[in-house]
């Protein structure tokens, strides 16, 4: 069966009217990104810490990390909506419609990537009231490039999750279980290089430095960066791919199961 572009703008539009209905949903998503860049920013902001390239504050470093902070956190869980879709019955009920599964499947990962990615851009702009300074239109839409593949990626990944499994609180426990470490071994926070040199092979094997990384490079300049722009665009690009596949298949075959 054919995609069918309206089934994913509808199901694209109903998450974008329940974003905007619930309002409290949007403030608490971004509560915790504004209380780290806000408190770590401000906290740190005139401390040295070892890694952070020359002529780059602490505020400027943290705001890239923030951000791919907010895509994770907010895409690993657009996982939730499909539990509850479950729980009351509204998946049925769509599944039935004559449309295909990746449309389905698309739909919702367009929703969820574009509340997150404005998300995002929200963190960026809040960010400038600390100090942060956006050096012009072309490093904006190009960080929004990323934010999108960023999203993409963890939607992915909070997709896969939602299909193996059954109720809300244990995907709570387990996203949580996984999330976290992601993002601390991001370099988020501070310097990769920082790390213990065991641990660096595995930062360099998480999705999100590489996000992370790029972000910084197109905000910041390339003396930001750990690698190149093409670099982190390459390997995010090709794992947002894979995530959203393996998501898509999973989510399709547990339907059918069920």
């Amino acid at each position: 069966m054919a995609l069918s572009w309206q089934a994913i703008y509808v199901l694209w539009l109903r998450e974008m009217k329940g974003m905007w209905r619930a309002k409290s949903r949007v403030v608490g998503a971004l509560g915790m990104p504004v209380f780290f860049l806000a408190f770590l920013g401000l906290g740190f902001g005139h401390a040295s810490i070892p890694g952070i390239p020359t002529g780059v504050n602490y505020i400027e470093f943290l705001t890239p990390g923030i951000i791919g902070m907010t895509m994770l956190f907010s895409s690993m869980f657009a996982g939730i909506s499909v539990l509850w879709d479950k729980e009351f019955g509204f998946l049925k009920e769509v599944m039935v419609a004559p449309v295909s599964r990746l449309s389905i499947v698309l739909g919702r990962i367009a929703g969820g990537s574009t509340v997150s990615v404005m998300q995002g851009i929200m963190i960026l702009a809040l960010s400038t009231l600390l100090g942060f300074k956006i050096t012009g239109v072309i490093p904006v839409i190009l960080a929004v490039m990323f934010m999108c593949l960023i999203s993409f990626t963890f939607i992915g990944l909070g997709l896969i999750f939602a299909s193996r499994m059954r109720d809300l609180q244990g995907f709570s426990l387990i996203v949580n279980f996984v999330m976290f470490p992601i993002f601390l071994l991001s370099g988020a926070l501070f310097p990769v290089e920082a790390l213990p040199s065991w641990l660096i092979p595995v930062c360099y094997a998480n999705p999100l430095t590489y996000g992370v990384d790029g972000l910084r490079g197109v905000l910041l300049g390339a003396r930001a960066s750990v690698f190149s722009i093409l670099l982190d665009f390459f390997v995010i690009f090709a794992i947002s791919i894979g995530m959203v596949s393996a998501g898509s298949y999973l989510f399709e075959s547990t339907e059918v199961e069920r």
